[in-house]
């Protein structure tokens, strides 16, 4: 038996696919036709629902996949292909407190809420007024609103929450923020950036210089899928490929120790000594004069070679 407030996943035999939230006495409407919630409700996770035209409609439960490919979007959000590796590199967990910038759309910030679990808080700021609205109705529709704190503002004075495990930038930007992750961050935290062109990732590991950070990461996730048919196993014709750069990083104020930069190789390691391919400037000059002497005997050469040929003739 399944209770209002849950989310379900409604599929068709030809894969069509609905994410609802459970509501007592009301009706979902699909191509198929209707479909009541109280008896998806009876029927539960797993079991078939018809639709008034007899249309049959398997129930599931979605996952936090579902869920965010399944967020209402007034902007671009984060693919679960960046968003899977960042979690790790931040780590994120139950009761990670966690410091984010630029919501958009909320497709990070409701992943954010869903791994840091009831004790863990997610501390987003977005400047947009109707991007914040948008992130706290999927927030609502997603049921995690309660783990996350929202801040309708701008963050070029700071950021409104300090001590928090790990932080994340989805902002133009970042570079010109860097000066206020210390105050926000513990010692030592990891911090993630997600940029799309290549200059604004160069703008940012040059702000990154003389400031404290080390353990720095460029990378892009590229995921291409396969056909599942087992006799013709093979790519897809399309792939989701460049959709953003992750930079990270791990904020080092307050450390005691620093880690050494790693030493720079040097540039002819592994070839022939330098001095090997040395030329001495009068050494070229003899040579030079050896050549010019030739020249004319070899002319002459020339000639009598060619006397010869018309005398034979």
């Amino acid at each position: 038996m399944l209770e209002a407030g849950q989310l379900i996943l409604l599929v068709n035999p030809k894969g069509k696919r609905y994410l609802r939230m459970l509501k007592e006495g009301e009706e979902i409407h699909t191509h198929d036709g209707m479909l009541l919630t109280d008896n998806i409700a009876a029927a539960g996770y797993g079991q078939i629902v018809e639709t008034h035209l007899g249309h049959k409609y398997q129930i599931l439960k979605p996952t936090i996949y579902d869920v965010i490919k399944g967020l209402k979007r007034q902007t671009q959000i984060m693919y679960p292909k960046e968003i899977g590796y960042l979690l790790l590199k931040l780590g994120i967990g139950p009761g990670t407190r966690v410091v984010e910038s630029g919501s958009g759309s909320g497709g990070l910030t409701t992943a954010l809420a869903y791994y840091v679990g009831e004790t863990g808080k997610v501390y987003t700021h977005e400047k947009r007024p109707e991007f914040y609205a948008l992130v706290r109705k999927n927030l609502e529709w997603a049921g995690l609103e309660n783990r996350v704190e929202q801040f309708n503002l701008n963050i070029e004075d700071g950021f409104l929450a300090s001590d928090c495990d790990a932080l994340f930038l989805d902002v133009p930007n970042p570079w010109d923020y860097l000066h206020h992750i210390p105050g926000a961050v513990i010692p030592g935290a990891m911090c993630g950036f997600l940029l799309p062109t290549t200059n604004q990732v160069s703008d940012l590991l040059k702000g990154m210089e003389d400031k404290p950070f080390e353990e720095i990461e460029v990378c892009e996730i590229l995921v291409r899928n396969y056909k599942p048919v087992a006799e013709r196993l093979r790519p897809e014709d399309r792939m989701v490929a460049h959709t953003g750069y992750l930079v990270f990083a791990r904020a080092t104020h307050g450390c005691e120790m620093s880690v050494e930069p790693p030493k720079k190789k040097r540039e002819n390691r592994g070839k022939p000594a330098a001095d090997k391919y040395h030329v001495d400037r009068k050494d070229m000059i003899h040579a030079r004069k050896d050549v010019d002497e030739a020249e004319p005997q070899d002319a002459e050469n020339i000639e009598s070679a060619a006397d010869g040929d018309e005398k034979a003739e």
